[in-house]
């Protein structure tokens, strides 16, 4: 082989493969090409080193490949900038601009919940069909306070935190069929209205507030994110505008894994709260108190660094065409 012809015809890539590497962000067609580069040069590589192995053009195709893999796995270190923005722009302002959808969940779930709560109250007929009166004794004067400090608090907490974290992510997953996430929401508030329907019933409301005010707040808020953001995916293939349905898809689905990470944290937060502080010896109003604290602070957090970043025009669209432009390459 012919090195110095084979260098000639290729070194426009090879070149354009560095610029690309050297660049703080691309876009996500300058993504494709430097994938795309990164395989075509692997190639030239292996070409040179089995035909004419010359030591500097391997040295230095073997350099850029590496920068390039770093660059396109994303295997550099994160700045705390980076971090930083994830916190204060990503997430909140995907949370604000997917606030119709989980205010309307959370209005309709809670406003469902109410009705079976009141048609338990109302008709005592229900609870005869829900377990026999002995149990239901058991229900409302032991097992719903001893489940919360049935475990200990740290395993409790860990527990909690993974059963939510499935639940969240069984709903992002299941958006693109749609239904599952409606099934999953008709199960939670079902449960939810039944119990407070049953010990409300049976005097004791202020045990079930007590109890579930604290993290369920903050954790039903997360729960219904979750189902924003996959009811979203659905509605993206559903009615793509002027997309394709897998571009609308793939964009939607994208834009709904910061929510993801982000909910992984409010979740963790809601158990330690129901770990902590759902048990505790702290009077009501206290326990109460704490968890208001938690949901006023995640929707101040939402509606206010949010807004500023909706304001500022900054990515995360979760309608408008694909904007990776304005984000560093991540693999």
């Amino acid at each position: 082989m012919d090195l110095d012809a084979y260098v000639s015809a290729h070194h426009a890539e090879w070149t354009r493969l560095g610029e690309l590497t050297k660049r703080r962000r691309l876009t996500g067609a300058e993504s494709d090409e430097l994938l795309d580069l990164y395989q075509r040069v692997g190639t030239h590589l292996s070409v040179i080193r089995t035909s004419a192995p010359d030591p500097s053009v391997v040295q230095y195709l073997s350099t850029l490949l590496t920068r390039a893999r770093t660059r396109a796995l994303g295997a550099r270190t994160s700045s705390w900038s980076d971090f930083a923005r994830f916190f204060v722009v990503s997430l909140p302002v995907t949370l604000y601009r997917l606030r119709w959808w989980w205010l309307s969940i959370m209005a309709i779930s809670f406003g469902a919940a109410a009705v079976i709560a009141i048609w338990v109250i109302r008709d005592p007929s229900v609870s005869s069909q829900i377990a026999t009166p002995e149990e239901i004794k058991q229900l409302v004067d032991h097992d719903f306070a001893d489940y919360y400090s049935e475990y200990a608090a740290r395993d409790f907490a860990f527990r909690v935190w993974t059963n939510n974290v499935w639940v969240a992510a069984a709903c992002v997953g299941g958006g693109i069929l749609g239904f599952p996430v409606i099934l999953m929401l008709w199960s939670n508030m079902l449960n939810l209205g039944l119990m407070a329907g049953l010990l409300i019933s049976h005097g004791k409301a202020g045990v079930f507030f007590g109890l579930i005010l604290p993290h369920g707040l903050l954790e039903l808020t997360a729960v219904f994110v979750a189902a924003a953001a996959g009811l979203r995916i659905f509605w993206s293939w559903v009615a793509p505008g002027a997309m394709s349905r897998s571009a609308s898809l793939g964009q939607t689905a994208r834009s709904m894994m910061v929510v993801v990470l982000g909910l992984v944290i409010v979740l963790g937060v809601s158990g330690v709260i129901e770990a902590f502080v759902t048990p505790s010896g702290l009077p009501t109003w206290a326990r109460v108190g704490i968890g208001l604290i938690a949901e006023a602070a995640f929707l101040v957090y939402v509606f206010t660094l949010g807004r500023r970043a909706e304001r500022a025009g900054e990515s995360a669209d979760l309608s408008a065409e694909d904007r990776s432009a304005e984000a560093p390459v991540a693999g």
